[in-house]
């Protein structure tokens, strides 16, 4: 059976499934409360606030379309036992019966400046972030699950240039300048399979918070972005668990109460490649491996075979809750995140067959406690302790040179955080606190013969203290956030002194402005030396900064925008400027003229991010568009001149729709993309001096990416406790061949072009069982 037989066979049992399942349902079904509120925040244009618990477990049927907002609302009341408040023409807290309604409306929710930002569970906040909520989340075209690395991809000036969560760019910056946490614990590694799969697992993740611009001053580090992923931290009292599988990996979460004060989560993920080989892994699998030791990049002789691959990953998590009092919480975290491979290289050594095995083992274990206090109604504490450890370990064989290679880098981060927040009065709060991090980085290499030894090891402590404002007008119109961050570097005894800004104005009813403006500043990067280190899978290591040749990173960033929204259309236009400095050339990826020097230098980008997005009843549709100018600077580089960065993506822009009838919901999508600044050899070449010469750097570009995304689910009841989801998607559904990155080789005076090709054309499917 070829690729395309089995895509429409994949197709063909998806959709025969649900008709069978729609045929055995009417439309007065009961279906999941999420559910209805999901349906009814896209009709009436309005936003949900509730507990999770307070809605889980609850089903009944979708008020009919024709009634009015409070219509359906007293429908839900009369068939749910809760209550459904009002609080403006665009908020509804949703509680139990028994809950004073004071005490709802002083829980000071977040105000939601756009629901529905692209689809249901990603909304826009009054401070300028988007937050992902998993539990409410709708459909994106090509993701059958709610992966957290991948949908943020779907925002307006985020991009992976390689297709890859652990590439993830944000307004031109690199993957090593994203903040990335997990419940406030840094994590260094961000992807499975080599960055093709998230590695944080949604279904125990409650939301997630993404900053472009205007952070709080609450977090340091990221000059590019803040990722910041929060699990549930409320007891929910009631025993909830899932289950599912996809055609690479399978998954099992659960949330059980041990007590009316404690409760644990606990979430397990992994893949299934060595039990089941799959197209879908097929695919992942050339992708991931194609310019690599184990696709043999480096043309060992064809005396060497590469054979028995063994490739796993895996990750758990969990979270234990302790409510000590009514005003006391104490949270326990744990996580670990594994990559691993392995397979043998064979040669023949005078009729001796001679087998040796080269690996690579890629891992993050997280530990974290958090003790949160809350002295009064205006005054709370948290407290948090966190460690974080990243190692990534290689042995290579080269058997034709009889030669061994270990390396390693290892990160072991210490965190202390100090966080105090005072409700002065009902319109504005105060955050202050101190942070410290203590890490330690090491790199080594390890080769036999000749026998060669490096080691080293840098340590760093930064001291942070920091203090903001938070102000919301009485009538909402205005929200305002100010702060400062005061980083200490012991390393250098240096300060860091970092203002940020969050302002958004209501102009009219339908007309929101915003200003965000910050200065950030991080001490790692991460750089590559040689681009077959670490077996040319993972090639990058993690470095600290030295203050010689990878200096401390330094961001300034602006941005204003203004937001339309009416009659569920939203038009949202957003101006930036960026400049970034003490970038390290060995941290940019260079495959031209400058890989293997090593200087400091920086890059400027100026663009603007559009989107345009229209609900109609049961589809919606929307395009987003970026465009931007990203230019390096490096004093020993091009003269002097600026030139292209290497993310430098001139235009970006996707469309995409979604359509739901009753529990079915499909997605189609079309990303294109500019090329990618590239170098081209010289015309002329002069091979006596064995290197390639090159043109001006990054002077031309790749072709222009094109990729044509599809997905669909279909959810059911199962039983009066239980429901089910299945899925399916075709990432590149046209399979088109993308070049994502290209580079020269030189072989007996020959310049060879080496192309790195996109993902063809990958089907996925899908089934949860959710109780």
């Amino acid at each position: 059976m070829n690729k395309k037989e089995v895509i429409f066979l994949f197709i063909s049992l998806f959709f025969l499934g649900i008709n069978k399942i729609v045929g055995q349902q009417n439309s007065k079904a009961e279906v999941p409360l999420t559910s209805i509120l999901s349906t009814l925040e896209d009709r009436y244009n309005i936003h949900f606030s509730y507990i999770d618990k307070t809605v889980d477990s609850i089903y009944t049927t979708l008020p009919p379309d024709h009634i009015s907002l409070e219509e359906a609302l007293a429908l839900l009341k009369a068939n749910t036992n809760l209550d459904f408040i009002l609080i403006d023409k665009k908020s509804v807290v949703i509680s139990k019966r028994i809950n004073p309604l004071s005490e709802v409306i002083t829980q000071k929710l977040e105000e939601v400046v756009v629901s529905n930002y692209l689809t249901r569970g990603i909304s826009l906040k009054n401070d300028g972030k988007v937050t992902i909520e998993t539990k409410k989340f709708g459909i994106l075209p090509g993701l059958i699950e709610p992966d957290i690395l991948q949908t943020i991809q779907a925002l307006p000036g985020i991009i992976s240039v390689n297709e890859t969560v652990s590439n993830i760019n944000v307004r031109g910056g690199t993957h090593d300048e994203n903040l990335i946490l997990w419940d406030g614990i840094k994590m260094y590694q961000s992807g499975h399979f080599f960055g093709l799969v998230s590695a944080f697992n949604p279904y125990l993740t409650k939301s997630v918070d993404v900053s472009k611009n205007g952070t709080s001053v609450r977090f340091g580090d990221g000059v590019s972005s803040l990722i910041n992923m929060k699990q549930s931290n409320s007891l929910d009292q009631d025993f909830k668990a899932g289950t599912g599988f996809n055609l690479i990996s399978a998954d099992i979460f659960s949330k059980i109460p041990l007590s009316e004060q404690t409760e644990i989560q606990i979430a397990a993920r992994r893949s299934i490649s060595d039990l089941l080989i799959t197209p879908t892994y097929d695919q992942y699998y050339e992708k991931a491996f194609q310019d690599s030791d184990l696709s043999g990049y480096n043309n060992e002789t064809s005396q060497v075979t590469r054979n028995n691959e063994h490739f796993y990953f895996y990750d758990i998590s969990t979270k234990f809750l302790y409510d000590i009092t009514d005003s006391d919480q104490l949270r326990f975290n744990f996580l670990t995140i594994r990559n691993d491979l392995n397979y043998d290289k064979q040669t023949d050594n005078n009729g001796t067959l001679e087998t040796l095995k080269s690996s690579l083992q890629q891992d993050n274990l997280a530990l974290g406690t958090e003790y949160l206090k809350y002295w009064n109604s205006k005054l709370t504490t948290t407290t948090q302790v966190y460690w974080s450890s990243y190692h990534l370990n290689t042995t290579n064989h080269d058997l034709i040179n009889d030669q061994r290679l270990k390396q390693k880098n290892k990160v072991s981060d210490l965190g202390i955080r100090i966080n105090a927040t005072n409700h002065l009065d009902k319109n504005l709060k105060i955050h202050g606190g101190y942070q410290f991090n203590g890490v330690v980085v090491t790199n080594s290499e390890d080769v036999n013969n000749p026998q060669y030894q490096d080691y080293s090891k840098e340590i760093n402590r930064t001291h942070s203290l920091y203090g903001e404002a938070e102000f919301t007008s009485a009538n909402k119109n205005t929200y305002a956030r100010i702060g400062l961050r005061t980083n200490i570097i012991e390393k250098f005894n240096d300060v860091y002194t970092e203002p940020r800004l969050s302002v958004s104005h209501k102009l009219n009813k339908d007309f929101r402005a915003e200003v965000l403006a910050e200065f950030k500043s991080q001490t790692m990067a991460q750089i590559i030396d040689l681009q077959n280190d670490f077996l040319g899978i993972e090639k990058r290591r993690w470095m600290l900064s030295n203050g010689d040749n990878i200096p401390i990173i330094e961001s300034k960033q602006a941005s204003a925008g203004i937001h339309y929204n009416k009659n569920k259309l939203l038009i949202s236009t957003e101006v930036f400027v960026k400049n970034v400095e003490g970038i390290n050339s060995r941290s940019q990826g260079f495959q031209n003229q400058y890989q293997f020097l090593n200087t400091t230098g920086s890059y400027f980008v100026k663009g603007i991010d559009f989107l345009i997005h229209k609900q109609f009843k049961s589809t919606s549709a929307w395009l987003s568009y970026s465009n931007s100018s990203n230019n390096y600077n490096f004093e020993e580089f091009n003269e002097g001149n600026n030139f292209p960065n290497n993310l430098d993506i001139k235009h970006a822009l996707t469309f995409a729709g979604t359509y739901q009838m009753n529990n079915l919901k499909v997605a189609l999508g079309v990303n294109w993309h500019s090329g990618k600044p590239t170098t081209l050899p010289a015309s002329i070449q002069d091979t006596s001096n064995n290197t390639i010469e090159y043109s001006s750097p990054n002077s031309n570009n790749l072709k222009d990416y094109l990729r044509t995304d599809v997905s669909a689910n279909y959810s059911f009841r199962t039983s009066q406790s239980s429901h089910a989801i299945i899925g399916m998607s075709i990432w590149n559904l046209l399979n088109r061949k993308n070049v994502v990155n290209t580079y020269y080789t030189l072989n007996e005076d020959t310049v060879s072009k080496v192309d790195i090709i996109s993902l063809g054309i990958t089907p996925n499917v899908s089934f949860r069982l959710n109780f």
